[in-house]
């Protein structure tokens, strides 16, 4: 029965997105993600966000069949430039360039990229097909949930991109804080008083999370390559020869996309974790179960094959818990949780309930989406390297532009275009000394939330804080939360300590001197 309901639910979303409008809506994501992916530091985050103000008119479906499109087009796009030009379009694409380009360099370019679209369409339809049917059953889970449940759940989210996000620990976990910080702005609307204004009139009705999105992301980004900007030639290499693989090179690339879907698939679902951490874990693996680990690094097929897949199956995972239960486990999924709230909406049991065509819209245009990016790619793969050519200080300006546009058509206040520009340069900072943005992001979205949810508990609890200990979830997921911080702490002793034990006794005694 529970079958038969998925299947039904998945040929009605058929139905719904294969009107001319929706498709058109597919067309443009599926564009717009695989030319960000190709351009150096334009992420689908960034993208998604600028667009926000823009969708403000557009039916709920439109909106989110297109983000669907720009987040699966973004993990095919930065490929390209990954293994032709050795300049990774999207951070999840830095492995593929270890093997990729040294292919392009031995006269296989279009094998490498042949295997990467192939690879990214195995792992999208897998990751789409998980998501259709691990979602409804998260949420058949999820309708138990309780408010110290979704408080406990939110406080997981928030301890996993602290724990994952970033190079440093202790950074992540600032970067939330100060999400969460910016969460609090404005009035309380329980107490009716004033928090973080500084007696600023206009910042009364908080900060706009579409604001933070694109302050952080668009405008932090401008900034960031504007300080950075240096004048280098990159090296590239010509697309020579056929963009088919020979036998040899999809008896090797087929078991690889195999381990690189699953791997990237489970890993995006885990908040935090992301297509980035997917791609190293899957390059790994190769270098553990590939048939030819001894040529990685050297161009092995393997070393495109895997990643590129992990990469495109984490976007699928990423998507599960969000839809699921409302929690974003990477920063383009918490920047689509601004987009639901811009529509009203809120991710979780209830919008399987509520908005059945929407959801499953959007998984079935996943499908169409996943398809129509691996005929548009290769054919059009010399058309995509043009956009290189596309000057950096053109390109940024534009952004630069859009974002202000969007936010001044939005609020009709200039006062907003200051708090713009402020959270441009928070974002630069942010980037400069290797703060995370996503976890920024996440706080402020969540913030709200998970203080409503928290002070319905203890009303419903009557102040008893044992409310989240003594019910099972909460005390599971709460438990979680403790692991989440307690584990980084014991590893690092352990490491500490396993240092110390392998310094002799004399040195460590010259060292005490």
């Amino acid at each position: 029965m529970f079958g038969a309901d998925i299947w039904s639910n998945l040929i009605n979303g058929f139905s719904v997105v294969l009107t001319p409008q929706h498709l058109l809506f597919v067309a443009i994501g599926v564009v717009i993600g695989t030319a960000i992916g190709v351009l150096p530091g334009i992420g689908p985050s960034l993208t998604i966000s600028l667009l926000l103000p823009v969708t403000f008119g557009l039916e709920p479906i439109s909106a989110f069949v297109m983000f669907g499109g720009i987040f699966y087009g973004a993990m095919y796009g930065g490929s390209t430039t990954s293994i032709l030009v050795n300049t990774p379009g999207e951070s999840s694409s830095v492995v593929t360039a270890i093997d990729g380009f040294q292919m392009a360099k031995k006269g296989r370019g279009g094998a490498a990229l042949a295997t990467a679209a192939i690879g990214s369409f195995f792992a999208g339809t897998f990751a789409t097909l998980a998501l259709m049917l691990m979602a409804p059953l998260l949420v058949r889970f999820a309708l138990q949930f309780g408010a110290p449940e979704y408080f406990a759940l939110m406080l997981l989210a928030l301890s996993a991109v602290t724990g994952l996000a970033g190079q440093s620990a202790p950074k992540a976990f600032f970067a939330t804080l100060l999400g969460l910080a910016m969460g609090m702005v404005g009035i309380d609307l329980q107490t009716g008083q004033a928090r973080f204004t500084f007696g600023n009139l206009n910042l009364l009705g908080g900060l706009d999370p579409v604001m933070v999105a694109i302050g952080l992301f668009a405008v932090g980004e401008v900034f960031w390559a504007a300080g950075t900007f240096k004048r280098t030639v990159e090296e590239s290499v010509t697309l020579r020869g056929s963009l088919l693989m020979n036998r040899e090179e999809w008896q090797r690339s087929w078991p690889a996309w195999i381990r690189g879907t699953l791997i990237g698939f489970f890993t995006g679902v885990l908040p935090g974790a992301g297509a980035t951490i997917a791609s190293f874990l899957s390059y790994n693996a190769e270098q553990r179960f590939a048939k030819g680990r001894a040529e990685l690094g050297q161009g092995a097929i393997e070393g495109v094959a895997g990643p590129e897949a992990a990469n495109n199956a984490s976007a699928g995972g990423a998507l599960v818990p969000l839809l699921a239960l409302g929690i974003p486990g990477s920063a383009t999924t918490a920047v689509m949780l601004v987009a639901f709230q811009i529509y009203g909406l809120r991710p979780g049991p209830l919008l399987f309930q509520q908005q059945a065509d929407l959801v499953w819209g959007l998984i079935a245009s996943l499908y169409i989406a996943n398809l129509a990016l691996l005929i548009l790619n290769l054919p059009m793969v010399r058309i995509w390297i043009k956009l290189l050519d596309v000057p950096k200080p053109v390109l940024y300006t534009g952004i630069l532009a859009f974002s202000f546009l969007g936010i001044y058509a939005d609020t009709q206040n200039t006062a907003s275009m200051f708090v713009l520009l402020a959270l441009g340069v928070v974002g630069f900072l942010l980037r400069r000394y290797d703060f995370p943005l996503a976890p920024v992001v996440l706080g402020a979205v969540l913030g709200p939330l998970i203080e409503q949810e928290y002070r319905r508990s203890l009303a419903i609890s009557v102040n008893d804080y044992t409310v989240f200990f003594t019910r099972p979830i909460s005390l599971v997921l709460m438990t979680l939360v403790a692991m989440a911080f307690l584990v980084p702490v014991f590893n690092a002793i352990w490491k500490a300590s396993r240092r110390r034990a392998a310094v002799p006794a004399g040195d460590v005694g010259e060292i005490e001197d």
